[in-house]
């Protein structure tokens, strides 16, 4: 399984937001789209930081209810770990784990072509273990394949 196939299957819309917006005009979309983080883009094709619901929650955590009023630029996690549709699925998850962090940008040639959430990638890896669960059993109980 590979990120390509995470993207055919969830397809590779990115919700992106200006390192200018206000972190209560990016709360709105990540509540709109029903998403947990938001690519922090100028143009849409690349990749400044990701502004998570984590980052935003610290952020009001700190400075009370006037970061609001804060910009993604001042928030955002600068440090991006980008995925390529070839990589596999397992190092995504490795990726994720070791650094902690729940979404990686989907890069081609420098352009920003879709985003892997742990969600998206669990929910895959969920499914493939449920596909050779069922074709063990059917083996052991039929001896095909």
């Amino acid at each position: 399984m590979q990120v390509s196939d995470i993207l055919r299957h969830k397809g590779a819309a990115v919700t992106t937001v200006s390192p200018g917006a206000t972190l209560e005009d990016a709360a709105r979309l990540l509540d709109e789209h029903r998403i947990g983080a938001l690519v922090v883009s100028v143009d849409g094709r690349t990749v400044d930081g990701i502004l998570s619901e984590r980052d935003i929650v610290t952020h009001i955590a700190a400075v009370g209810g006037a970061a609001l009023l804060s910009s993604v630029a001042d928030v955002m996690t600068r440090e991006v770990h980008p995925c390529a549709p070839g990589d596999a699925l397992e190092q995504v998850m490795s990726v994720m784990t070791e650094s902690r962090v729940r979404h990686l940008p989907v890069m081609v040639d420098g352009t920003l072509s879709g985003i892997v959430s742990i969600g998206d990638a669990v929910a895959r890896r969920l499914n493939e273990l449920e596909t050779e669960s069922a074709q063990m059993l059917d083996y052991i109980q039929t001896g095909r394949t």
